[in-house]
């Protein structure tokens, strides 16, 4: 029996390394042999996705992150301009409908790790200014914002952070929870200042890596309005790394009244991917197995695009 085709599936995902492996490995962002590019993503009914901007700070000196930054943002922009038939960035929710009316891969830019803009005020204004839409408060190394799942992990946010968190709101730019602390992501969350994002994270109870979310966590995200994104990470899905397993964490946030804040985070490019798949071409086997549980069609366009749609948009 066939599966459902890429083009009845929407598709909008919080989280890739795309551009990072394109600035740092030469990889080109129409077509390449890692798990997305534009040509897949168009194949998708209509697409969007979220690209990261990332740079391991223990792999660049001191001050050299925003120019690590300013470099993949260039790479962005480059690979868009040479494939302006197949994608454009978006800024907004208009922006991105306008791009898939027009058989476009909607592209928005993030950023893995306040260290990358120095945790600095003005530098997070210029990211805004180029159409920054999510910035990781940490990645796994402690920054002078937070401590990390990794690092520090008993510490929260610092004043810096604090200050980084409302000026982040009042530009426009959703703050994304993977990677930070548990004390970090409640101290967020007390701050009340909108939509809580976890763009790649899974279900803490069915994998007990401290990447994961704990099912209050889920319960804050989702009372903030905000969403949680599967992540195809082999080791945070846990299990026998199956679809099977991919499918419980679907389930049990699920079962926490997840309808309107599950999402789509596969961590592309950025990970060794559970199930034994080779990219986003391979998603389908998770909307049909889904939908052979149950799972009427409003609820997997839910998961699949509209609930990281209404929190970007």
């Amino acid at each position: 029996m066939n599966g459902t085709p890429m083009g009845e599936i929407p598709y909008f995902d919080g989280h890739c390394d795309t551009i990072s492996c394109c600035a740092q490995m030469g990889r080109a962002l129409r077509e390449n042999e890692g798990h997305l590019d534009l040509v897949r993503l168009g194949r998708f009914q209509k697409a969007a996705q979220v690209f990261a901007v990332f740079a391991n700070a223990e792999k660049f000196p001191e001050g050299a992150l925003w120019e690590q930054f300013q470099r993949q943002r260039a790479v962005f922009q480059e690979e868009l301009e040479k494939n302006a038939d197949l994608a454009v960035q978006c800024r907004t929710g208009a922006e991105i409908a306008a791009a898939n009316a027009a058989g476009k891969v909607a592209a928005v830019l993030s950023v893995e790790g306040g260290e990358l803009l120095d945790g600095d005020p003005e530098k997070l204004e210029t990211a805004a200014a180029w159409g920054v839409k999510l910035v990781n408060i940490t990645w796994n190394h402690v920054n002078a914002l937070s401590g990390t799942n990794v690092e520090e992990p008993e510490r929260g946010l610092t004043d810096r952070g604090r200050a980084f968190v409302r000026q982040a709101h009042q530009l426009g730019i959703v703050m994304d929870v993977s990677h930070l602390s548990d004390p970090g992501f409640w101290d967020l969350a007390e701050m009340g200042l909108g939509p809580i994002v976890a763009s790649h994270s899974n279900a803490r109870a069915l994998c007990g890596h401290p990447r994961n979310l704990t099912d209050d966590m889920f319960r804050a995200i989702r009372d903030s309005g905000g969403t949680a994104g599967l992540n195809m990470y082999e080791d945070f899905i846990g299990g026998s790394h199956s679809l099977d397993d991919a499918v419980r964490h679907v389930e049990h946030f699920m079962e926490m009244d997840g309808e309107k804040t599950l999402a789509l985070g596969g961590d592309w490019d950025g990970c060794d991917l559970a199930m034994g798949w080779r990219g986003v071409q391979d998603l389908p086997a998770l909307w049909d197995a889904l939908a052979a549980r149950g799972y009427g069609r409003r609820t997997l366009e839910d998961i699949f695009f509209n609930n990281l749609a209404r929190v970007l948009g």
